[in-house]
């Protein structure tokens, strides 16, 4: 995920479309990479001092998210986002548990950073990919941010996100963080 890696990723420019093709595909940016860890914030220690990762952002319980903590990590062209549940309650829970059974610690979401949501939600969606959340909008003091979610074979999460209007640390929900 460095500036490099950050070149357009989802449904680069191929070749024309037809005349009764929409305009050209959307395209973005990388965004995030969200792992489902065993232990976040022993994953995130580690992470920052092995990478010189900054941790910049924070969510739990403490926050208002019961159910998992996070913390997001950055560097120049990156940001990864270590989340660990804290107990079953919910959807987003029980997601995160069958995930860490499944797999273990990995991949949970790539986010991709999109100019319009809406507009490369339904650009997936036609060209068939799995609807897994139409777009939505969510805002806290610092803006809004408009979100989707759709899924690929091989079950990877990919998270649409518009941030255009949004000037806090991560997504709503997360806190600034300088802990370590």
């Amino acid at each position: 995920m460095t500036d490099t890696a950050a070149e357009p990723v989802l449904l680069g420019a191929g070749p024309e479309p037809d005349a009764g093709e929409p305009g050209p595909s959307p395209t973005g940016r990388a965004d995030a990479v969200v792992f489902a860890v065993g232990d976040a914030e022993r994953a995130a220690r580690r992470y920052c001092a092995a990478l010189g990762l900054r941790c910049t952002a924070y969510a739990g319980p403490e926050t208002g998210e019961p159910e998992t903590v996070s913390y997001v990590l950055t560097a120049p062209g990156t940001r990864i986002v270590l989340t660990s549940l804290v107990q079953v309650i919910g959807p987003r829970g029980r997601e995160l548990a069958a995930h860490l059974d499944r797999h273990g610690d990995g991949v949970l979401d790539v986010a991709v950073s999109v100019p319009d949501v809406y507009y490369a939600y339904d650009y997936a969606v036609d060209r068939g990919a799995l609807s897994l959340a139409e777009p939505y909008e969510t805002r806290d003091a610092y803006g809004v941010v408009v979100l989707a979610a759709v899924g690929v074979p091989g079950g990877t999460r990919h998270t649409l996100v518009d941030r255009a209007g949004y000037a806090g640390p991560y997504l709503p929900g997360f806190v600034p963080y300088d802990g370590f």
